[in-house]
């Protein structure tokens, strides 16, 4: 009968680890060197998940992920892009809207989106009343100011180079169809604009204000918020006039053409705003022209303006 392999006897073992003992006695320092030896060789041996590194490794990790998370957060897609058949189209539609229209709509249900205020007049470089508007192309905010900033505007005179854009989708309201001033001119024999675009899509650096404009928007907005809007020191505004889900989902040339139909959400919010734009223009320039500031729909806006 062969025997079961692996097993061994307890003679066989006392005998084998006899020499062992002797040798141990003879040369103690030696011994306690292997057993050191073997004490290091266990140590050594340890799975790596209790070396004394993993703590300092997990938190390096965990920093790599948060500055990852951070950096794509701040990343965004390219602004949506149109042609310039659809520029031209929506441009058009925002800055010919008829008297009829502005009248019908009024002050579109606002309540009064402007703050009368009491400084000297302000004077634009052509020596008009100054439109002084602070934003910046990501703030979703501007997006819907500008529309209704538009609308008035072009009631006293003339924007070229406007270009369609949207805001940030990085924020909320994301990709709201909108225009950027940043390279627009307007001419007008009532009132100067003047628009300083701060930052791109994309939050780069574009347009900075002068020491004279960073004074008056520190005085007349503590907050810093943006859009901020100063007629001629007669009135101002910040934020937007109305809400921003009225446009919300809505392409440059669904928000055009609904402006076509007083009776529509986006007509009566951007309108409805622009009036009260209208009105406030109208104090600055002591009501001309005639035809702009005497129109029925400008009258109701002034009647809530105050100042």
């Amino acid at each position: 009968m062969s025997a079961t392999p692996g097993r061994r006897r307890s003679g066989q073992a006392a005998a084998t680890n006899a020499p062992q003992a002797a040798n141990a006695q003879a040369h103690p320092d030696r011994t306690a060197r292997r057993a050191r030896d073997r004490g290091r060789g266990a140590r050594s041996r340890q799975p790596w998940w209790r070396g004394p590194w993993l703590i300092p490794a997990i938190v390096g990790l965990l920093v790599l992920v948060v500055v990852g998370l951070l950096i794509a957060g701040r990343q965004q897609s390219a602004a949506p892009s149109a042609s310039q058949a659809e520029t031209a189209q929506v441009v058009a539609a925002v800055t010919s809207i008829p008297a009829s229209t502005f009248d019908a709509v009024g002050s579109g249900g606002l309540t009064n989106p402007l703050k009368p205020v009491q400084l000297s007049p302000l004077t634009g470089p052509n020596g008009h009343p100054e439109v002084l508007y602070v934003g910046a192309e990501y703030c979703p905010y501007c997006a819907s100011e500008r529309w209704s900033l538009i609308a008035a505007l072009s009631r006293f005179g003339t924007f070229n180079g406007l270009q369609l854009t949207t805001s940030t989708d990085a924020d909320v309201y994301p990709n709201t169809p909108t225009f950027t001033f940043a390279k627009s001119s307007y001419s007008s024999q009532y009132v100067d604009f003047v628009p300083v675009e701060t930052e791109t899509r994309s939050r780069a650096p574009l347009q900075a204000m002068t020491p004279a404009q960073q004074q008056l928007f520190n005085q007349l907005n503590p907050s810093g918020s943006i859009p901020f809007t100063d007629v001629g020191n007669r009135y101002t505004g910040v934020g937007s006039g109305y809400p921003n889900d009225v446009l919300a989902g809505k392409s440059w040339t669904d928000i055009a053409a609904a402006l076509s139909n007083p009776s529509s959400p986006v007509a009566r919010a951007i309108l409805g705003n622009a009036n009260y734009i209208t009105a406030a223009i109208c104090q600055a320039t002591g009501g001309q022209p005639s035809e702009v500031c005497a129109a029925p729909g400008a009258v109701q806006a002034k009647a809530q303006l105050g100042g």
